[in-house]
């Protein structure tokens, strides 16, 4: 005759079941996110007024474009991060792209009076208000 065993499915898995689960997590170092351009806009009466955040980027490599009331922003990024001791070098981390932005604004734009000015990783973009071309009534003869 066979004996007859009580069998607890979790009493030989229980180990692995909670392996690793009260070990202090361990920290990875997070990669470098990618850039993005953050943009505040403000409007009054007469103009639109951006505000692009784009640090660490040359003046030269920042592209604005605007078609009608249409605004694109880019900038080529460039960032290098070398950390040495003595000698050796440790960590070296580089970052090369474009970032891009674009939005719609509610009127059109001036280009011919828009200006672009680019002090301590801010884009300043004042774009002034194109002036509403007069709607003209016609007579159904």
């Amino acid at each position: 005759m066979a004996n007859v065993t009580r069998w607890d499915p979790f009493e030989d898995n229980l180990d692995e079941l909670f392996k690793g689960f009260f070990l202090r997590p361990m920290r990875l170092e997070q990669s470098q996110e990618p850039m993005r351009i953050k943009v505040d806009v403000k409007e009054d009466d007469k103009a639109y007024q951006v505000h692009a955040e784009i640090p660490g980027v040359k003046k030269e490599d920042i592209q604005v474009s605007i078609d009608g009331n249409q605004v694109a922003i880019s900038a080529e990024v460039k960032r290098q991060k070398e950390e040495k001791q003595g000698e050796k070098t440790l960590r070296t981390e580089r970052y090369y792209g474009k970032v891009y932005r674009a939005f719609s604004l509610a009127q059109d734009v001036d280009q011919e009076q828009a200006q672009a000015r680019y002090e301590n990783g801010v884009l300043e973009l004042t774009l002034p208000k194109r002036a509403a071309a007069s709607t003209r009534k016609l007579t159904v003869q």
